[in-house]
């Protein structure tokens, strides 16, 4: 294994040099042919939680995952360009992977919060405030926010929490200029995609996205709007004050809880088979509904 947080090694790929896995994609550089220089980026089926990566893997997530940010990326590309290239990837990562072009990337998880929950609501409880952004009294779990707000992450190293930090610390990092931008097109995009996902009867409670810049342009990158990178909530299920039924690997966080202590120092179990079928069963469906297409 490649290292405590147990990634394994990347695959080989002929005519590319593998740079980067972190917990769910790896990185590599193109050698040879019309696309050298550019990167190949792989969604795996691995999955982490409570920041290990599991030796149990859902089959189809990369895929999904894949598919799931071509889309968004069509739907946002009047508002956001983005880093893809080409889908045109070798055989051994067919449908899972994508060409993209290099890019001067943000130190900074760009996330919109058009709902109270997680992080963002445990910073609420102790402070009134998300990232220095105050907001009123009285909200709960699941509370649905007056106007989406920018509450950034200074990114961590594979296997760290990504910290929130406050807007004032974007400028200190990425310039006033920069930071002004990136907080505009985060919640641009997340208001597209909220109207796009209310459309199909589920709410994008907050989203996380990476930039980069490329010849001075601010260029969305990495995966957007995943089960991985996204709360997703069906709208016939949403009551405030409580935790959320969501499209993602809650299942698995879940099933964790009550098979193991996060706080023994052992490495999680593997999952059970149901496990991993109703995780893969859910990220297909966040996908189904989303794009209106068959898995």
């Amino acid at each position: 294994m490649a290292n405590e947080l147990n990634i394994p090694d990347a695959p080989a790929i002929p005519g590319t040099t593998h740079l980067h896995s972190g917990k769910v994609r790896d990185l590599y550089e193109i050698n040879e042919g019309e696309y050298a220089g550019h990167l190949l980026m792989v969604a795996s089926d691995r999955i982490s939680a409570f920041d290990y990566v599991l030796d149990s893997t859902i089959p189809d997530k990369g895929e999904v995952l894949t598919r799931m940010s071509l889309w968004w990326f069509d739907q946002l590309k009047d508002i956001a360009p983005n880093h893809v290239i080409s889908t045109d990837v070798p055989e051994a990562v067919k449908g899972r992977a994508v060409i993209c072009r290099k890019l001067e990337m943000y130190p900074v998880e760009c996330v919109a919060r058009g709902y109270l929950t997680g992080s963002g609501l445990i910073d609420y409880r102790a402070t009134g405030e998300v990232c220095g952004v105050p907001l009123p009294a009285g909200l709960i779990d699941g509370s649905r926010l007056a106007e989406p707000i920018f509450t950034p992450a200074a990114k961590a190293a594979v296997g760290d929490h990504d910290e929130n930090v406050s807007y004032e610390a974007v400028v200190a990092t990425a310039g006033e200029a920069n930071a002004a931008a990136l907080r505009e097109a985060t919640l641009t995009i997340y208001g597209r995609a909220r109207e796009l996902a209310e459309e199909r009867g589920i709410i994008l409670a907050d989203t996380k996205f990476e930039f980069g810049s490329a010849d001075g342009a601010l260029v969305l990158a990495d995966e957007v709007l995943t089960p991985d990178s996204s709360r997703f909530w069906a709208q016939d299920e949403w009551t405030p004050g409580q935790t959320q039924p969501s499209y993602d690997k809650q299942i698995v966080r879940n099933w964790l809880l009550d098979n193991w202590d996060p706080k023994s120092g052992t490495r999680p179990p593997a999952l059970a088979p149901e496990v991993i079928e109703r995780t893969r069963a859910r990220y297909i469906e966040a996908y189904e509904r989303l794009t209106g297409e068959r898995f």
